[in-house]
């Protein structure tokens, strides 16, 4: 099988948390173990550097969430 072929037939839930760009509220919960409440107040903050907004949905940007949550030292 081609690698063009390979991408094509891999099924989207089928990725580990760890290697998405972007994670939904529910994934993040998932990856970090941090509430659902405190993740939306968390992005609810015009400076959250972790934050993508698509339309009225929000994303994780999972690379800036763990250097957020490597620095912080509470949430």
């Amino acid at each position: 099988m081609a690698v063009d072929e390979r991408a094509n037939s891999i099924d989207a839930g089928t990725v580990p948390l760890w290697h998405k760009s972007t994670l939904t509220i529910a994934e993040t919960v998932i990856y970090s173990g941090i509430g659902r409440g405190t993740l939306y107040k968390m992005t609810d903050r015009e400076d959250c550097p972790f934050v993508l907004w698509i339309g009225n949905k929000r994303r994780i940007k999972r690379r800036a969430f763990d250097e957020y949550i490597d620095k912080a030292f509470s949430v």
